[in-house]
């Protein structure tokens, strides 16, 4: 058997909403997608898409934020660019991507022109609540053929820090257990530059691993973090063959299967990754067509319910992790969130 990284937590680079929103985000916009090898002319348009959500930003949002970062999804690489803000929302979406809208549009593009610009893309508004929009340029130019199981996650530093003690990552297995992804949501102990060391290291432990199942998955992870500080740490097997989840986690890792509305909880066990590691108990739940798996660390309050997010888990999984981070985070901690998404046949 072997395995291979689908996608993983890299640097996110987080801008407020500020004044100088829009320069900054063009200029961090550009740099990355030339450091992932988009022309100047792809370059050019990434910097288009993010000064015109910049602007939407300041000009409609009561707050907000632009995340931007470098993903790399099966062994290519793109840039990824989400505007999120806590309000007022968009009352009617459709209209709002039409060309030529000026309650929304403020370049003379408008939104709907981030969606042809962009190689995938996507809106979710909560009116009175907030709106999350995300865009997706690969170097490669092409738009990937759907997954029957799609991922996508986020993490934000604690206010006044630029490292993150949360990560992730996700493995898909080849051999015997073909089409299986493993997912890794970690929340290393404490914040800043030692914490998102941690995080780190279990990434790594978890890439190197061979094992399938999450308990030994888990076993060693927890001897790649020893004499670290330590983690909260829950891996998850989506087996498609059986389309079945099977989960283990140690420490405050929020796992939740949504489906038609529902939410039902996996739990994990007390203990640290990488100091006290309790004997693994996994549970198997039910993955059909329609569901989503999230697993969060407690940087994001987890009372959330799915019928506060109208038609969000039919999205992107990064437009759900964006829209529950943004609508659930603390800014007392870091947050960290991965969705992984069963979508229908």
């Amino acid at each position: 058997m072997t395995t291979g990284i689908v996608a993983e937590a890299g640097d996110v680079h987080w801008l407020r909403a500020d004044v100088a929103l829009a320069a900054a985000a063009r200029r961090q916009a550009g740099h990355l997608a030339r450091a992932v090898g988009l022309s100047e002319e792809r370059a050019a348009q990434v910097e288009l898409c993010v000064t015109e959500m910049a602007t939407n930003l300041l000009k409609h949002a009561n707050d907000g934020s632009l995340a931007l970062r470098v993903v790399r999804s099966r062994g290519r690489a793109g840039v990824e660019c989400l505007s999120l803000d806590n309000g007022p929302g968009i009352d009617d979406v459709g209209r709002a991507l039409r060309d030529g809208t000026s309650g929304y549009g403020s370049l003379g593009i408008g939104m709907g022109a981030i969606g042809r610009l962009a190689d995938a893309s996507g809106v979710h508004s909560l009116p009175g609540r907030g709106t999350v929009v995300c865009a997706r340029f690969w170097s490669d130019g092409r738009t990937a053929e759907p997954e029957t199981v799609a991922t996508g996650g986020l993490t934000r530093p604690i206010t006044g820090e630029q490292l993150c003690g949360d990560t992730w990552a996700v493995r898909s297995l080849d051999g015997p257990s073909a089409g299986a992804l493993l997912l890794m949501m970690c929340d290393g102990l404490g914040h800043g530059p030692l914490a998102a060391r941690v995080g780190d290291q279990a990434r790594a432990a978890f890439r190197e691993s061979r094992h399938i199942s999450p308990d030994a998955v888990l076993r060693d992870v927890h001897q790649g973090l020893k004499g670290s500080r330590g983690a909260a740490v829950a891996i998850a097997l989506v087996d498609m063959a059986d389309q079945r989840v099977h989960f283990t986690g140690v420490g405050n890792i929020t796992a939740l299967l949504v489906h038609d509305d529902r939410r039902n909880g996996l739990l994990s066990m007390p203990g640290i990754v990488g100091a006290q590691l309790p004997r693994a108990r996994t549970q198997a739940m039910a993955f059909p067509p329609g569901t989503a798996l999230v697993m969060h660390s407690d940087g994001l309050s987890d009372r959330w319910k799915p019928l506060d997010f109208p038609g969000l888990f039919a999205r992107d999984p990064s437009l759900v992790a964006g829209q529950l981070l943004n609508q659930n985070a603390v800014r007392r901690d870091d947050a960290g969130i991965l969705v992984a998404l069963h979508r229908p046949s």
